[in-house]
């Protein structure tokens, strides 16, 4: 593809587009028809029809933070006062509680996964005492994967081994940047050496995969700080990497608005760094993986791709597809398959809902037949890039041929034998594709600004 014709693609694609991590997405879900009781409904019938085999997924949301880190779209809650954090465990395995009620026996657990926030906030003895309550009376699935998200600067070496002992094979650590002036700019100071020190430790411990979070976009990046912070994490070796394009919303995260729009790189430079980027990791031996994703050959995500087996969920990538993800925790979403359901954003409202009720869920979403086809079309695309021809075939229509076949002339993808798959040019445009299929779209309020930009 030639740069005039890359740079008409990117002007043209790079609006506001969803990330997909489900379908529908949430600002599209059918809040009306939604219940608690459909909710439990549903959640029993996707925990009946997961076999022992497939187990479930769990995710902790762990909201707190110390201090702001200005770049940050994830629900946090800012704090130094680590009083909080008894009173949230509490109400987080009050909620376990009536998920297992619902459940009616015990269930078996696949994956388990803290996220925040940062989840090292927690004292040792906390999160010992909170992952242990979770695992009483669990069955733990043979092929398991339990993981957590760590904080290069207060994960300990006691964390790691606690953990660890607990079960915990795998780490991701939220680097983004290691430039001294962008860390200055997103508030976000962690010296290499602490990522160095933490990525050793967990390797000494015996943890199977270290991950680390890199964001392009970020105010003041250059290809120069790029190319620099690539370098120093590749002498680290990590497993696999996530490089994300950072999302400016700050009518969502006013946070967002501690620098001014001229000091964030253009879209044209934007895309320039993630090419600086990849090329380093691709040239490192690392493979691209979805979206946003890179992976040694020796990894399970790598592995899971070439299988076929990748899954998207609202944990991001995972190498495990289960029937049913329970999200404990304010701002929690969970996928019971037949339905999506979040909890309530506000750590007091939290708090007082599973007080009151046991459980926090404020909206969620049933899904429609169609909604269930158009959601495993998305997830092929997403985890595998490509559409086989039999799904293609069920959801086609002039709207969706109209757009595949303008893509094929960009060269974003091809058509064949009913399906479709993604091209090498096409990578960048994946969350594009998506969109193509996205029939919920129209429903949102198009003068509301939700989505950050696609490339």
């Amino acid at each position: 593809m030639n740069p005039s014709n890359a740079s008409l693609l990117l002007k043209k694609y790079d609006v506001p587009t969803p990330r997909y991590t489900s379908y529908p997405t949430v600002p599209a879900w059918d809040t009306e028809n939604f219940s608690d009781d459909r909710w439990q409904d549903i959640v029993h019938r996707a925990f009946e029809e997961s076999n022992d085999n497939k187990g479930i997924s769990l995710y902790i949301h762990l909201p707190f933070c110390e201090s702001l880190c200005t770049y940050c779209a994830c629900n946090t809650r800012i704090t130094r006062n680590h009083a909080v954090e008894i009173p949230y465990i509490r109400a987080v395995l009050k909620e376990w509680e009536q998920y297992r009620k619902i459940f009616g026996r015990a269930p078996v657990l696949r994956e388990l996964h803290l996220g925040g926030g940062t989840p090292t906030f927690f004292s040792i003895q906390n999160l010992h005492w909170l992952i242990t309550y979770l695992l009483e009376d669990s069955v733990i699935h043979p092929d398991f994967e339990f993981s957590f998200e760590g904080h290069p600067n207060n994960t300990t070496e006691e964390h790691l081994r606690m953990l660890f002992d607990l079960g915990f094979t795998r780490v991701s650590f939220g680097v983004q940047d290691l430039d001294e002036k962008v860390q200055q700019t997103i508030h976000r100071i962690q010296p290499f050496e602490n990522l160095e020190r933490v990525t050793r430790l967990a390797r000494e411990i015996g943890y199977e995969s270290v991950s680390f979070d890199l964001i392009y976009g970020l105010p003041f990046q250059t290809p120069f700080t790029v190319s620099d912070t690539i370098d120093k994490i590749l002498t680290l070796h990590p497993d696999r990497l996530s490089f994300y394009s950072y999302a400016h919303v700050p009518w969502l995260r006013p946070g967002q608005r501690g620098y001014e729009d001229a000091d964030l790189p253009s879209r044209y430079l934007k895309r320039h760094l993630y090419e600086v980027g990849r090329h380093k990791l691709r040239k490192a031996g690392y493979a691209d993986i979805g979206m946003d994703h890179f992976a040694l050959p020796t990894d399970d995500l790598f592995k899971a791709h070439v299988r076929g087996n990748l899954h998207r969920n609202f944990m991001g990538y995972t190498t495990h597809q289960t029937d049913l993800l329970v999200g404990l925790g304010a701002s929690a979403i969970s996928d019971s398959r037949y339905g999506y359901a979040q909890n309530t954003k506000k750590v007091e409202d939290y708090l007082e809902a599973i007080r009151t009720n046991g459980l926090a869920v404020c909206k969620g979403h049933l899904m429609s037949d169609e909604d269930m086809l158009l959601r495993q079309c998305i997830l092929q695309i997403c985890c595998q890039g490509e559409l086989n021809g039999e799904l293609l075939g069920q959801v086609i229509d002039k709207t969706i041929l109209d757009a595949l076949g303008e893509m094929e002339q960009e060269g974003i993808l091809y058509l064949f034998d009913g399906g479709l798959k993604v091209t090498t040019a096409g990578e960048p445009f994946i969350r594009n594709i998506c969109r193509v299929f996205d029939k919920r779209m129209d429903r949102i309020d198009a003068g509301k600004e939700i989505f950050s930009k696609a490339i």
